[in-house]
């Protein structure tokens, strides 16, 4: 592989952890570092609106910031019975300063009284690849599921312990990260992007 250093763009330590564990079991000889070895990089104005264009828009500015190969993703929590929200709004979803519990609480008081079957929903995940050179590469996956109707599980962050998964019987955050890994939207979207860097 012609890279040697990969850098994370993220201030996210709980996002940047799981894509390191995702990418450094592959590429053992890769130093992947994060925004964290890069205090001065920016946190860019995500004004995309596509999911695609904001991890562009990160990992851009992460390029500009340290001269390296950089990563950045864009998620969010689409639900059927919001009409796609929170979508590409999920982390300002109620406020940015807002903590997860109480967006939680949110939904699922606008989600009150609507069946299982009505309750629909689906992270999406899109991961850019940034070049020095300004050159980028978009990745992008989604996983299903359902909002449950209480909050469960302690593991993940942001949305994962309404998201509930009928095949698991189970919400994320109730699954381990290794689980975690093999079923999400980031899981699936760094599998993309690890074959891609392979062949680099």
């Amino acid at each position: 592989m012609a890279i040697s250093r990969l850098v994370i763009a993220t201030h996210n330590a709980k996002k940047a952890g799981e894509m390191v564990t995702i990418l450094s079991g592959h590429f053992p000889e890769l130093e992947i570092r994060t925004l964290a070895d890069y205090p001065s990089a920016p946190e860019p104005d995500e004004t995309g609106t596509t999911y695609a264009e904001n991890s562009q828009i990160k990992a851009l500015s992460a390029v500009e910031a340290t001269g390296e190969w950089c990563v950045a993703d864009d998620a969010g929590l689409e639900i059927d019975a919001m009409g796609g929200e929170p979508g590409l709004y999920s982390k300002r979803f109620a406020g940015e300063d807002t903590p997860f519990p109480e967006k939680m609480r949110i939904i699922l008081e606008r989600l009150s009284g609507i069946e299982e079957a009505g309750r629909g929903a689906r992270f999406v995940c899109s991961v850019a690849l940034a070049s020095p050179t300004g050159e980028s590469k978009v990745f992008q996956a989604t996983c299903e599921g359902k909002i449950s109707t209480a909050p469960s599980g302690n593991g993940g962050f942001g949305y994962d312990p309404i998201f509930w998964l009928p095949e698991q019987g189970r919400t994320m955050a109730d699954l381990t990260a290794e689980e975690k890994h093999q079923i999400s939207h980031r899981g699936k979207v760094l599998r993309q992007l690890r074959d891609y860097l392979a062949t680099l």
